[in-house]
């Protein structure tokens, strides 16, 4: 499970990194400054994710099942909040209107909240 865990955290990581060079770069002269602020939340809470599961592939106070529900609940956290924020800011650039999908940020939002949540609950169970 921890090499799981941490390839996903690479993985994570490394999509951050090129997304926020892409949001930088590339959509500069495409999306207004707001748009590039919204884009850059995503890829700053994506990271902040990465290095969450950075830790968690390290830490050894938590049992296989409580790594396996923070993988899971940061990547759905992750493709939907950062995944919808990206869309929402490069909204302009596509066809498809991604307002209409924009519920799922806040949902992916609850998700990260709730991989935090798992942690915490499970350094509380700890036994010293």
């Amino acid at each position: 499970m921890n090499k799981k865990i941490l390839i996903t955290a690479c993985i994570l990581g490394v999509v951050a990194i090129v997304l926020g060079a892409f949001g930088a770069h590339g959509l500069k002269s495409l999306i207004s400054s707001d748009a590039q602020q919204t884009f850059e939340t995503g890829v700053r809470y994506q990271m902040y994710q990465a290095l969450f599961l950075l830790c968690i592939g390290n830490l050894t106070l938590l049992t296989e099942k409580a790594k396996r529900i923070i993988l899971y609940l940061t990547i759905f956290g992750v493709l939907c909040f950062s995944g919808s924020i990206y869309g929402l800011a490069t909204n302009e650039l596509t066809s498809f209107d991604f307002k209409h999908i924009g519920f799922i940020t806040p949902i992916g939002g609850l998700s990260l909240i709730m991989a935090w949540v798992v942690l915490l609950i499970n350094f509380f169970k700890k036994q010293d």
